[in-house]
């Protein structure tokens, strides 16, 4: 669990680059940006905003070989060290990342290499390293005041409200190549900033375990559960699976199928199900691993608990309390009628 809340911004080395297929140059400051208490926190929204807005998907930056030979690794290993070795270490940051600007579709633009502090990382606070790239450019008007006349300006410039690319390394875990988290708005070129530049692997944590098993068990739902039993079902078994997360500190997947699986014949479906899937989703050798609070509340935004019914009728079922849908919900079938039909049990309507 992240809190940026209270983060600072303690120095910011600003470079430009370019698109290296195009030729275009590569631009390197030679000292650090003056900053007031204003322009820190202008900055410090730009930087921090997308990371306070996105889900924590973590990363670790990597090498084939060894992470020692990881670029970024290097600068960051040495900064966090050394921070007064910022402005010379952002500079072979910087080179690096022209470097992977090969292709004719990266753009080129500013990037800053930021000292931050106060940052709360799980509970403790840690120093960051951040690395952010704008690209796209806007226009806007700027006036000016000439005798008799206020004359208008285009002039272009970096929307503040939107960050194109950027990555947070934190210190922790440096024998494993860092914890890193990293956004990027512009997906036609995923491989040039977080391969290319970066370098890094999924973060095998906690988050990523639960995210990773709740997805496995939607997808369990919609291709067994469903043919197996109907709809109803189906949204009934990720309640169960939802809840038991949001109601463990830890995951034991024997507990979990005992507690959740209504129907055990569909254990066994479950185990094989696993065995066919599980590595597309990294669970197959995973059994326990503790639980993310974040991901559990993630997922149960996503998940859908509505039945859509082809009378063009919905019924959504509360994902707090299942067994109110299994207790008050039922479902037949009508001779007269040759139709599928829910009974829904209430003592009164409610308004909300």
């Amino acid at each position: 669990m992240i809190n940026l809340f209270n983060a600072q911004i303690d120095e910011v080395s600003l470079h430009r680059i370019g698109n290296k297929h195009r030729n275009e140059g590569l631009f390197l400051s030679e000292s650090a940006q003056e900053l007031n208490d204003e322009s820190r926190g202008l900055l410090k929204e730009f930087f921090l905003k997308p990371f306070r807005e996105k889900e924590e998907n973590y990363y670790t930056l990597d090498h084939e070989a060894d992470v020692e030979f990881n670029e970024v690794y290097k600068a960051a290993k040495t900064i966090f060290m050394n921070p007064a070795a910022l402005q010379e270490q952002s500079k072979l940051i910087a080179r690096h990342l022209y470097d992977q600007s090969g292709h004719p579709h990266i753009k080129n633009g500013e990037v800053f290499v930021v000292r931050l502090s106060n940052i709360v990382l799980d509970k403790e606070k840690v120093e960051a390293l951040g690395i952010f790239k704008s690209e796209i450019k806007q226009e806007f008007l700027q006036f000016e005041e000439k005798p008799g006349l206020l004359k208008m300006k285009l002039e272009e410039g970096i929307n503040l409200n939107k960050l194109d690319k950027g990555c947070l390394i934190f210190n922790v875990l440096p024998e494993e190549g860092y914890k890193v988290l990293s956004v990027d708005s512009n997906r036609y070129d995923a491989k040039y900033w977080l391969e290319n530049f970066l370098g890094v692997e999924v973060l095998p944590d906690e988050n990523f375990y639960t995210k990773n098993y709740l997805k496995f068990c939607q997808n369990f739902a919609k291709d067994v559960v469903l043919p197996a039993e109907d709809k109803q079902q189906e949204v009934l078994f990720m309640n169960r699976a939802v809840n038991h997360f949001a109601k463990n500190d830890d995951f034991e997947e024997t507990r979990f199928l005992n507690e959740v699986m209504d129907n055990p014949d569909l254990i066994p479906e479950f185990k094989h199900y696993k065995v066919e899937r599980g590595p597309k989703y990294s669970i197959e050798d995973v059994s326990s691993f503790p639980i993310a609070n974040k991901a559990v509340s993630d997922t149960r935004k996503k998940i859908k608990n509505v039945i859509n019914l082809d009378t063009n009728v919905q019924i959504r079922l509360d994902f707090i309390n299942p067994e109110s849908a299994e207790r008050f919900v039922e479902k037949g079938w009508d001779e007269e009628k040759q139709m599928y039909y829910y009974l829904v049990y209430f003592n009164k309507e409610t308004k909300h």
